[in-house]
């Protein structure tokens, strides 16, 4: 138990974070200041007294993490990194929503010190909050699971500030139902019950108990009310105590629900939806800073001592630091082994000569690509203690599951198939995707363990917000999606993915894998876990497909390559017969075959036709231009691309004499060989695919 120092220092320090909020938004004309200063109090609390963190070192490993799910408040955070000397200074909150500023209208991962995570998406932040808990925990498992609770370097807690739109969204409900089942007593949040959104009084569409929900769901839930007496007072020892209740309960994930008066003390605009997403005005801005006790004729000002005082909070973090250093010392001598796991994972490394440990696939055989992933999971699981993953419901399917391990739930919940353990590493998201998705990039925000979730690549557009923030925060996330086209049959046209592939692709900075074979997959799993930037999915057949023969290196006549052009993202997997393509066909996953046997017919007919596998066009178009030629020479306009999907994103590749076998329209109920002979996703296709771009070019040439 923490004591409170209060002081009217403190007082002052919250009334210039309101202040300083106020002028920002009005400054720039436009965004959120209502929540920021209403909550200027808790921030303040939270930023001067609770967290556990080095203004100095905003990556250090045994700070507590904070999460501002009301991403549109981002003025309650930026203004606490000013504040606490986190590397804002004055000048970038007058920049606020500016061009090139450090305080973009939502808060950036990798863009400004101290900035967790990116939110603005509602209901993204305190899902992936949960996933920053569950690392937290394996993370301990991994390093430190003998010390008694609350005593490794490794403990540490996990704070959220939500809003009304946070506990609104449908992520948080599936996340938050994770977190309770998960007894995650390691996360704590405040969720502001301003009750005002930007369509005003949310009792139009919000009318829920919430307290009752997230005792169902199994969170600690208390509630600090600061309009009880019907005066509006901040009570902020009583928030206080509430967070070292919330600190205490270990078995139990924590919500404070906090009733604030949005805007507070703004005179004329305070609880209303004109404060919420719109700048004060003059006249109003100059009434509440006279209510404050402020300038109003002075902007962005801040009291020499109240600056000083809020920036001792580095020295104040430093001796918290220094116990800690010790606790850590202590730790990495007595557990070399596990220090230098630690070392190998914060350097991103993976360990030497890994690529032994893959599966080999025989040619020969038919293996569906989810099958060979299953296999590849689990050898790499062998050797990396740091791949952990699972299923929203899906294991069987997906074949994600990493045998022999235990499940990462606590142990009472275990089951006739699966054996829990607090720190398990298989995971289970129930029907879950959109908190899966958003719990994967929280493991990874976290810390340097590799964390997987799968589903069935249909809904992956259950997880679109998800993977569209991994993407934008530039961060490793893997995303396991089986059932990858209208192969998968009979389920029909509700589970056949047809545009997914190509509106996954048009997510910038996310890579979509689609590996040929068997061996590919395992080539594909081994360059994902390789790249520490940007979110991976791979997505991977139902059914059974060829191992293609392969030879030790480049394509050569009728041997076909090794798999080292998988890194590259295409590869020339078949050369045409005499050395020179008169037509190119280049296809992905289990379209590949069909293209390998039109190869054949058109070898035939005298036609030379090269085979490029094609798994990855985002890692293609990383290679340089010399490469790219060498695959696909522009010289050779005859091309086929080959997917059993929307052509959308093959045309800058197939060119305008190129053509595409493909499917633009939805599938239907039936075994996929009659779905593919009916659709036309066929080896004769891309013959006469073939046919017709040879002529066009031709045509063209002319």
């Amino acid at each position: 138990m923490t004591d409170l120092r209060w002081d009217e220092i403190d007082r002052r320090a919250v009334d210039t974070a309101r202040v300083l909020a106020a002028d920002a938004v009005e400054k720039v004309g436009n965004g959120h200041p209502g929540t920021a200063m209403s909550l200027a109090p808790a921030a303040y609390l939270l930023y001067q007294q609770v967290l556990r963190h080095d203004p100095a070192d905003t990556h250090w490993l045994g700070r507590d993490r904070f999460i501002l799910s009301a991403g549109h408040s981002s003025l309650t955070q930026y203004v606490q990194l000013y504040l606490g000397g986190f590397g804002l200074e004055l000048d970038d909150l007058k920049a606020l929503r500016t061009w090139g500023s450090k305080t973009p209208g939502h808060p950036e991962y990798g863009h400004t010190k101290g900035v967790e995570i990116t939110t603005g998406p509602l209901g993204q932040g305190l899902a992936s909050a949960v996933g920053f808990a569950y690392a937290a925990r394996y993370e301990r498992g991994l390093f430190d699971p003998e010390a008694p609770a609350g005593t490794s370097p490794f403990d540490h807690f996990v704070y959220v500030i939500a809003g009304d739109g946070d506990l609104q969204e449908g992520v948080t409900s599936e996340a938050s139902s994770l977190a309770g089942h998960q007894q995650l007593g390691n996360l704590i949040a405040i969720y502001d019950s301003n009750q005002i959104s930007i369509e005003d009084d949310t009792n139009v569409a919000y009318t829920e108990d919430v307290a009752q929900r997230y005792e169902a769901y199994g969170w600690h839930v208390q509630t600090v009310d600061w309009k009880k007496t019907g005066e509006y007072v901040e009570d902020v020892a009583e928030l206080h105590a509430a967070l070292e209740a919330a600190k205490g309960e270990t078995d139990k994930p924590s919500l404070i629900i906090l009733r604030t008066i949005i805007g507070w003390p703004s005179p004329g605009k305070q609880n209303t939806g004109k404060i919420h997403g719109s700048a004060l005005g003059a006249d109003e801005l100059a009434a509440t800073k006279k209510v404050l006790g402020f300038d109003p004729e002075q902007s962005f000002v801040v009291a020499d001592d109240v600056l000083a005082h809020t920036r001792a909070l580095k020295e104040r973090a430093a001796e918290e630091r220094a116990a800690w250093q010790e606790s850590f010392d202590t730790w990495a001598a007595a557990n070399p082994e596990r220090k230098a796991l630690l070392d190998r994972l914060e350097s991103g490394e993976l360990p030497d000569g890994i690529g032994s440990a893959l599966p080999s696939f025989e040619s020969g055989k038919d293996v569906s690509t989810r099958a060979a992933s299953g296999l590849v999971i689990n050898a790499l699981a062998a050797e990396l203690p740091e791949l952990w993953g699972g299923s929203a419901d899906l294991a069987e399917s997906n074949l994600t599951t990493i045998k022999d391990a235990k499940s990462f739930i606590p142990s009472e919940w275990s089951t006739h198939e699966w054996s829990g353990d607090p720190y398990g590493r298989v995971l289970h998201f129930g029907i879950r995707e959109h908190a899966m998705g958003a719990i994967v990039n929280g493991i990874k925000l976290h810390g340097p363990t590799r964390p997987f979730g799968g589903t069935f690549l249909i809904f992956s557009d259950y997880m679109r917000p998800s993977v569209r923030l991994a993407a934008l925060m530039d961060i490793p996330s893997i995303f396991v999606w089986t059932h990858d086209s209208v192969a998968l049959g009979e389920d029909g046209p509700t589970h056949q993915p047809v545009e997914q592939l190509a509106t996954l692709r048009a997510i910038p900075n996310f890579t979509v894998v689609r590996p040929a074979d068997a061996n590919e997959t395992a080539a594909a799993w081994l360059e994902i876990l390789r790249r520490q930037g940007g979110p991976s999915g791979i997505a991977l057949t139902r059914q059974n497909i060829p191992v293609f023969p392969r030879g030790e290196g480049e394509a050569s006549g009728d041997v076909f390559a090794s798999t080292d052009g998988v890194a590259k993202g295409a590869y020339i997997l078949a050369e045409a017969p005499n050395g020179t393509p008169d037509v190119i066909l280049i296809a992905t996953g289990s379209e590949v075959q069909l293209a390998v046997a039109a190869r054949e017919t058109l070898a035939a007919e005298g036609v030379g036709a090269r085979v490029v596998s094609a798994p990855s066009l985002e890692w293609f178009a990383e290679q340089d231009a010399a490469y790219r030629e060498k695959v696909l020479p522009a010289g050779v306009k005859a091309r086929v691309s080959v997917e059993a999907g929307s052509p959308l994103t093959w045309r800058g590749i197939v060119g305008d004499a190129g053509r595409s076998v493909a499917i633009d329209h939805f599938g239907a109920s039936a075994d996929y060989k009659t779905l593919f002979q009916k659709f036309g996703i066929t080896a004769d296709a891309v013959v006469e695919a073939a046919r017709e771009t040879i002529a066009a070019a031709a045509g063209t040439a002319q």
